[in-house]
Parts: C-alpha cells; sequence; structure tokens
C-alpha cells in the first residue's frame, strides 16, 4: 500500500476509481477492482462519490468516516467491498464541514464567512479546477476585483462576465449534454443583471447569519458577487458531474456487471456526488443488473429530475426519468430541511434564464431533492429515517434527525456520516445485518 494511501486508510479491501472532467478513467485503478472484487469474493461492492470537493485527501477522509460502521453491521456470509469515486469538483474553504480534522482542510486558513475577498486558499483550488493560461487571467482579475470591491457598475458587469467566461465548456465538450435536470438552458444568474443577481445573492446571504453587515450597499453587493463566484463554479461542477457520471461511472459498472456477474453493488452519493451516481445509472449498459441500491445523501439536484412528467411542464419529464428501474432494488433519496446550501442558495442558481417564477414559486419549481425529497414520481414513498422501505422504486428519507449540523452558507449540507445513514444504505441494498 503506498503511503498516500496508509495516511487515508479505509475499511478494507478497498479500491478507487478516478475521473478527469470529460469522464475518462483511470484505466489502470478501474482493472484493479475488476480484478480484486473477484479475487477477494466481494458480495457487496459500495461505490461512494464525493460532492464538491477537489482535494482527494478530504475525499479520503469521507469515505473513511462514512464506511467506518459497515464492518460492525455486515451480518454473516456478507464481504463487503468499498470503492471512492475521486473527481474534479471544488469547496470552497470557508464553508464548514462538521466534525471534520483541521489536516484535512486547506493549507492556508480562509477569510471568514461573508468577507468579499478571494483568499489564497480558494484561489488554488479554483486555479486546480479551471485548470489553464487562460483562466488563470480571469481568476487574478475576478481576485482583483473583489479585492478592489468598487462601487461602480461597470465593476459588477465586468466581473458577471468573468465567471460566465470561467465555467464555460468549449463547445464540443459531452458536458454540454449534462448542465441541466429539466431542460436546455443557462441559469439565469449567469445571464441576469449583475447587480440584480448580486443584489439577490446578498439579501439571501444576510438572512442566513441573521445579520446586516454594517458597511454600505454598494460595498455589500460584492458579498454578493463573491457567492455568484462560489455558485457559478458550482454550476459547472454540476454539469461535470453529469458527465463523469453517464460517460464514465455507467460503462465502469457495466464491466462490473459482465466481469463480476455475481457481484451485487449498492451506489452512494453526496452533494453533485448523488447526481453522479445517478447519471452512472442513466450510462449503464442495458440489461445490466448488478446495482442493488443507490442512496442520495444531500442530492444538489432537482427533485423533479426522476419525473416523467414536469409539473409546470407536462409535454416534457427529468432528465433522469425512469431510471430509477435500472436498480434491482430502491433508490433512497435522504433529505434534510437543515441544509441551507439546497434550501435556500440552490434553487436561485438554478432558475433558468428566461423563467419568469414569483420568488413564491421559486423553491417549488426549482428545488433541490437533497431538501424536500424526490417529486412527482408515481408511487414514489416517504418514509421516516429507521423506516420500512420498498423493495423498488423511489423512496424519499426524511434524515433531518441526524442531518442538522452545520453553519452558514450550507448549514447540514455535510453532515452526513452518521451511523443511521449506513444503516439506511444497508437496509436499501438488503444487505444481512449482524
Amino acid at each position: 500500500m503506498s503511503a498516500d494511501r496508509q495516511d487515508h486508510a479505509v475499511v478494507e479491501p478497498y479500491w478507487e476509481l478516478t475521473f478527469d472532467a470529460d469522464g475518462d478513467v483511470n484505466a489502470k485503478q478501474r482493472d484493479r477492482l475488476l480484478s480484486g472484487a473477484d479475487r477477494e469474493r466481494v458480495t457487496d461492492l459500495l461505490v461512494f462519490a464525493h460532492g464538491w470537493n477537489c482535494d482527494p485527501r478530504m475525499a479520503r477522509q469521507l469515505y473513511r468516516r462514512f464506511f467506518a460502521p459497515f464492518e460492525q453491521l455486515a451480518g454473516a456470509g456478507v464481504r463487503l467491498g468499498y470503492t471512492g469515486v475521486l473527481w474534479p469538483s471544488i469547496r470552497f474553504p470557508d464553508e464548514p464541514i462538521p466534525d471534520f480534522e483541521p489536516s484535512a482542510g486547506p493549507a492556508a486558513a480562509p477569510d471568514p464567512p461573508g468577507d468579499a475577498t478571494l483568499d489564497e486558499a480558494t484561489r488554488r483550488l479554483l486555479a486546480r479546477t479551471f485548470p489553464g493560461p487562460a483562466q488563470a487571467a480571469r481568476l487574478d482579475r475576478l481576485a482583483a476585483l473583489l479585492q478592489e470591491r468598487a462601487e461602480v457598475r461597470s465593476r459588477l458587469d465586468e466581473f458577471a462576465r468573468l465567471v460566465r467566461d470561467l465555467v464555460a465548456v468549449r463547445d464540443t465538450s459531452p458536458a454540454h449534454e449534462f448542465a441541466d435536470d429539466l431542460g436546455a438552458g443557462e441559469p439565469a444568474m449567469l445571464t441576469d443583471d449583475a447587480v440584480e443577481v448580486c443584489e439577490i445573492f446578498l439579501a439571501m446571504l444576510e438572512d442566513a447569519r441573521g445579520q446586516q453587515f454594517l458597511d454600505g450597499l454598494r460595498k455589500r453587493l460584492w458579498r454578493g458577487a463573491k457567492e455568484l463566484l462560489r455558485q457559478g463554479t458550482y454550476y459547472a461542477m454540476k454539469r461535470r458531474a453529469g458527465a463523469i457520471g453517464q460517460l464514465g461511472l455507467g460503462p465502469a459498472l457495466g464491466l462490473l456487471a459482465r466481469d463480476v456477474p455475481e457481484l451485487r453493488v449498492h451506489l452512494i452519493g453526496h452533494s453533485f456526488g448523488a447526481r453522479l451516481v445517478s447519471y452512472g445509472l442513466h450510462g449503464m449498459p442495458a440489461g445490466a443488473r448488478c446495482v442493488k441500491s443507490a442512496t442520495l445523501l444531500q442530492g444538489a439536484f432537482s427533485h423533479y429530475a426522476f419525473s416523467p412528467r414536469l409539473p409546470h411542464d407536462r409535454s416534457r419529464g427529468g432528465a433522469l426519468h425512469g431510471v430509477e428501474r435500472r436498480v434491482d432494488g430502491p433508490l433512497v433519496c435522504c433529505y434534510s430541511r437543515h441544509d441551507d446550501a439546497l434550501g435556500k442558495l440552490y434553487p436561485l442558481a438554478s432558475k433558468l434564464a428566461g423563467d419568469s417564477t414569483s420568488f413564491l414559486n421559486l423553491w417549488e419549481r426549482w428545488g433541490a431533492l437533497g431538501f424536500d425529497g424526490i417529486k412527482a414520481v408515481d408511487g414514489a414513498k416517504r418514509v421516516a429515517l429507521g423506516g420500512t422501505l420498498p423493495a423498488r422504486g423511489c423512496v424519499s428519507v426524511d434524515a433531518a434527525a441526524v442531518v442538522r449540523r452545520g453553519g452558514p452558507p450550507n448549514g447540514a449540507h455535510s453532515d452526513i456520516c452518521h451511523a443511521e445513514l449506513a444503516r439506511a444504505v444497508c437496509a436499501a441494498g438488503r444487505i444481512a445485518l449482524a
């Protein structure tokens, strides 16, 4: 085992699958998984995809913490294996994660929440996530504008243009197909008036922190501008998660079904990782039946993604409608009302350009399933955490009793390392308990 693996050891046997931004997999890792699962006589393989986090060390720590209870839970005759999916995403360092060790965080301390500048730790992460000389120049200018905080409208307009250019993808990129769960179009935050967008994000941030900042509105708008940058990068990660899931993880699951036909696979995804594994189901070869459960933890995508008919447009369905039929078991969505990232900021960031939805209806149309569960799917169930799960189909599990801790701006979005959620995975996968 390498020194890096020793530093971040998880329960064994453990494998990793690393994907690039276009969904191409590390072939050596994939082959080690295929041969290792067969050699180790694994009966049930847990495959976990992290959310917005581009640091492999932090991803491995998440996997170690979440997987820890399973060895004690598994019953006789169950031989568990574990796979951590690593993909290039980003988490701004000023977002606290409950119970994570400081060593897993950024090397340089970020600025405090509410600060409008771009700290060095965040700049380094952005540079790794959006590489290249042109992107580096954009990041330099974005940082300079946030530092300057000029009370001139043209500067905010320039900032918004730079964010849009930063998160854009080339015309030939396959990621174009995976940006939206409900239909084609860019989110309004990347197209609408820059001042209005920053005002909306600022109002939401100040409401989440329960305070008003003391400096003037124009200065405070730069805090809204920094949130536009944050949400813009997350839009890019959301798009990337779909591409990696369908083009990368889906085919890998097909190879598992072919080469280790008796293996039972259980998909787990957090945040955009939940979107990644869901699109992985969509990208599996027809007829592959290896996936026995899928558990979505605080999924950061539309609560209508699995709907065959959108309530506000009956001519269209969600991008993933019918995908639950590719699971030989239930598709479980764990949600929590304490998730501020999904309950407050996600609908604002997801609203499409040209949509005339009022603020009263914004959360209903553009809400995330990690906040209020799966919607508009016939036969979908809703149960309390620990309740009996159906054998198949979509089911939403209210996890607010345990997913409840975390500060602004994201609330409890990352509060997912709980034995109760590990038990929910076992229940979904019909994994015999000790």
